[in-house]
């Protein structure tokens, strides 16, 4: 992972180079080949580079045009030769993707964003316009934040520490932060420190010394239909986006390592990925796998699929054993700093295991299935074809399928077409019909104050615009973006991961093909089935879903209740006024008799507890207790973005 940092200040006073080198020792534990930086009067910019593919070889950054325009880039360009042939540079001049980003930039502004594909941040000064512009990709694969202070300046870069720790006074935490994070996943622009925000996917953000401006640059085309009438038709062109897709992904001088699980998503990429390597078609010279099991767990036994896949391959692959349970809930080390929620001292040894798997291979690059149950159908809900039915007025078509999935998933048709038009209610009606999912043990107060975070994923769909389908698939790709804004940039692993599955070119292909190619009544995810007949062991496509975790999680809160005890015991979360501590020890004790239901936001509640006790002892956060905390008032929606309403994608 790439580390881009910088520093404006709108006073024109020169940045420091003390101040630089604070900066990059907050960074300087994540792994880099070679740090740059570039200081001019009031901004100051530096890379700290960690090659992944032969181009990076010769990239050196930040980077500086004729007309003054620099530029850090931090990313893979998957479109590099549609990009040269538009833009006619000298022959060899721009053999890096950071210097045909700059070119497109220089001639047509930031009209280039769009037409960028792959996994990418950058941080851009353009002398002309005086103006910093902050942009990412669309899905949100990479981490920009940022801190502006009005008429003073603002600091930027891909990891919080040097953002963080540089600031003179501690932060107020952000509650609607708290608050999605103990729901499912936060708002893709918030960061837990009130005034540090992140850049949003497919967005960029323009700075100028008096204020900011955010315009979203893509979302999804509701008028995009992919339509054939065959289904060979609709398999071959997935078969060929998945595979370009992969492809991508192998860019890479070092061999690549995949995670294997056994199950669909992971095992697609591992069998098409070596296809790739067999055809020749693959720059990296060699694809490793690791896997996590635990041979304890009665309800999640992996140890037999992803065996399969490694007697296929004719190679084993590294193999992580998850059943300690050893110091969860614990503090890491105190040389562990962690921005963001979500470590504990068990977390922080199974990434050094990880990081261990990786040197052993040589590897920088990790392949994720992230992704893949949402985009290809996982989720087996015939409710999104059935509205499309019901909103273009199709009866006949809508109560014959109404009746076939009814009988498939052993429901009255009655309780089925009820699901179907309750989305479609006002949203007072429908937090009377459907619950938002709210820990227990959350106080009122806290709950009422957050209201919109809480129910965000039970948004109501219209009957029109867009179809039903399309509106679903525009929830589908925000909650994606959310959970991979979640995905913290950390020092202890030393790779960057990559997710097939959230390729631009293949997920606007599959959210604009019939919802019937993806669900079909006894058939989950079937044109991934169908596609990849052959190419992925058919063990693999006959397995049930995975079961969700059991005994695990039980032991675990078991073994670890000293530890939580501990958590609890002046607690932050409870002091703050967030939590009702009798209530969350009543819901502990219901986990530990079997009562499964609220074991993952219990989880998390003693995380983000652990969380605040470290960035509180190390004066980086003030927390009110008893106080409601301040939360950042939303931003108003520029010119630009209102066209997209209401289905903006964020």
């Amino acid at each position: 992972m790439n580390v881009q940092f910088g520093r404006w200040n709108f006073d024109g006073q020169p940045v420091g180079a003390d101040y630089l080198e604070r900066a990059k020792s907050h960074t300087e534990d994540y792994p880099h080949d070679r740090t740059q930086a570039s200081a001019s009067y009031a901004i100051a910019m530096y890379f700290q580079a960690l090659w992944v593919s032969r181009e990076d070889f010769a990239e050196r950054q930040p980077l500086q045009s004729d007309s003054g325009i620099r530029m850090t880039w931090d990313g893979r360009l998957d479109n590099r030769e549609e990009l040269l042939s538009l833009l006619h540079p000298p022959a060899g001049h721009l053999s890096t993707d950071a210097n045909i980003v700059l070119r497109a930039y220089e001639q047509i502004g930031t009209l280039c964003f769009p037409k960028l594909h792959g996994d990418w941040a950058l941080a851009l000064w353009d002398p002309a316009k005086q103006s910093l512009f902050l942009a990412k990709d669309f899905i949100g694969t990479r981490h920009l934040f940022y801190r502006f202070e009005p008429h003073r300046g603002i600091t930027w870069a891909t990891v919080l520490d040097p953002i963080v720790k540089l600031a003179a006074q501690p932060f107020e935490i952000n509650e609607e932060f708290v608050a999605g994070y103990l729901s499912t996943f936060p708002s893709t622009d918030l960061t837990p420190y009130t005034g540090v925000d992140a850049v949003p996917a497919s967005t960029f953000v323009e700075v100028k010394p008096s204020h900011t401006r955010t315009e979203k640059y893509w979302q999804l085309d509701p008028a995009h239909r992919v339509r054939y009438g065959k289904d060979s038709d609709y398999e071959e062109h997935f078969r060929h986006l998945f595979r370009q897709s992969v492809h991508r992904r192998l860019r890479a001088s070092r061999p690549v390592v995949a995670e294997l699980s056994g199950g669909m998503d992971s095992t697609s990429i591992v069998s098409v990925a070596d296809e790739l390597l067999r055809d020749g078609k693959a720059e990296t010279p060699r694809l490793d796998t690791v896997s996590f099991y635990d041979d304890d767990e009665p309800n999640w036994n992996e140890r037999p699929y992803f065996a399969l896949v490694e007697a296929k391959r004719g190679r084993g692959g590294y193999h992580l054993n998850v059943a300690a349970m050893e110091r969860a809930f614990e503090e890491p080390q105190e040389n562990c700093f962690f921005p963001l929620p979500g470590f504990d001292a068990l977390a922080v040894e199974r990434s050094y295991d990880v990081r261990r798997c990786l040197e052993a291979s040589d590897s920088r690059l990790v392949l994720s299935g992230i992704g893949g149950d949402e985009v290809t159908g996982g989720v087996p809900t015939p409710i999104p074809e059935l509205q499309d039915l019901f909103v273009s007025l199709r009866p006949v078509e809508f109560f014959r399928k109404l009746l076939r999935f009814g009988l498939v998933q052993r429901r009255s048709w009655l309780h089925l077409g009820g699901d179907v038009i309750e989305e479609f209610l006002p949203q007072p009606i429908r937090r009377m019909c459907t619950n938002a999912w709210i820990a227990p043990w959350l106080t009122n107060a806290f709950v009422e104050r957050n209201r919109d975070v809480f129910w965000r994923d039970a948004k109501r769909k219209t009957l029109s615009g867009p179809p039903p389908s399309f509106q679903e698939s525009v929830s589908a790709l925000e909650r994606l973006r959310r959970v991979l804004s979640a995905i913290q940039p950390n020092a202890i692993a030393r790779h960057q991961a990559t997710y097939p599955y959230l390729d631009r070119d293949l997920l606007t292909f599959l959210f604009g093909v019939p919802r019937s190619q993806h669900v079909r009544p006894g058939q989950r995810r079937s044109l991934l089935r169908r596609a990849l007949a052959g190419i992925v062991p058919s063990e693999i496509f006959a397995r049930k879903r995975k079961a969700y975790v059991a005994r695990h999680s039980v032991v675990l809160l078991e073994t670890a209740s000293p530890a939580i005890e501990t958590l609890l015991c002046s607690s932050h979360i409870v002091a703050a006024g967030w939590v009702r501590e009798q209530e969350f020890r009543r819901t502990l004790a219901a986990i530990r008799a079997g009562q499964l239901e609220n074991i993952i936001p219990l989880k998390k509640t003693l995380t983000l507890e652990l969380w605040l006790r470290s960035v509180t002892r190390c004066r980086l956060l003030d927390i009110h207790i008893g106080q409601p905390n301040k939360s950042r008032k939303s931003k108003p929606v520029c010119p630009a973005e209102s066209k997209f309403s209401p289905f903006r994608a964020e």
